[in-house]
């Protein structure tokens, strides 16, 4: 059986990336892990996980939500690092 974590490192995503997914999106942690993994293995997958985790921070800071506007922030500054943008896109 394939664990959370497991599918958090194959998907080389952190666990504050699946929080803010899991959060913004209103699912739960473990299916926010599986939706994560499997948008992250294709370019339009990942521009999609790029534009959910922008939406979190805007949507956290419009609410005045300051740990999830803290956590939203990191998670997209880690995505932004570990997946940067292809030239074009």
């Amino acid at each position: 059986m394939i664990s959370i974590k497991d599918c958090i490192d194959y998907s080389d995503l952190t666990e504050d990336e699946v929080a803010t997914i899991a959060e913004h999106e209103h699912l739960p942690y473990a299916s926010a892990a599986q939706l994560a993994c499997c948008l992250a293995q294709s370019q339009d997958g990942t521009e999609l996980l790029r534009c959910l985790l922008k939406n979190a921070v805007c949507d956290a800071a419009a609410c005045g939500h300051a740990e999830a506007l803290r956590v939203a922030e990191r998670a997209e500054q880690q995505f932004a690092v570990n997946h940067p943008q292809s030239p074009g896109s």
